[in-house]
């Protein structure tokens, strides 16, 4: 004696599979544009830093060439104020060397990337 089970056995209709379907593919395609923006964003950021460092270390070449020649003119010297410019570098790398730790830049970069990986996260 053979038990027909066919017909007690629920079978997921093919609406309900192409419901599932396209649901899963929209979340994909959500993932892939979320993707999209968190890259491209990180990617115009890594562009502005760049650009800003870039405009800063002009500002300090030329505004430490300006202080060395001034320097120069007030000293009455050809190459006393690019010293006195050089010294006042040096002393800042010495203060930097000795008297920063890793700690303050590890608290900087702490607070900096703080949540930005939740921060966007619009799934609650």
């Amino acid at each position: 004696m053979a038990f027909d089970d066919s017909d007690k056995t629920p079978r997921p209709d093919s609406s309900m599979l192409s419901h599932l379907s396209g649901y899963l593919d929209t979340r994909i395609d959500l993932i892939r544009l979320e993707l999209q923006e968190k890259v491209s964003g990180i990617f115009v950021s890594t562009l502005h830093g760049a650009s800003l460092a870039l405009l800063g270390l002009m500002v300090l070449i030329f505004g430490s060439i300006f202080a060395g020649f001034a320097l120069n003119a007030a000293l009455d010297s050809p190459y006393w104020g690019f010293g006195v410019v050089a010294g006042v570098y040096l002393l800042l790398l010495i203060l930097v060397l000795v008297g920063v730790d890793k700690s303050a830049f590890q608290g900087v970069a702490n607070k900096a990337l703080k949540d930005t990986i939740y921060k966007s996260d619009k799934r609650a």
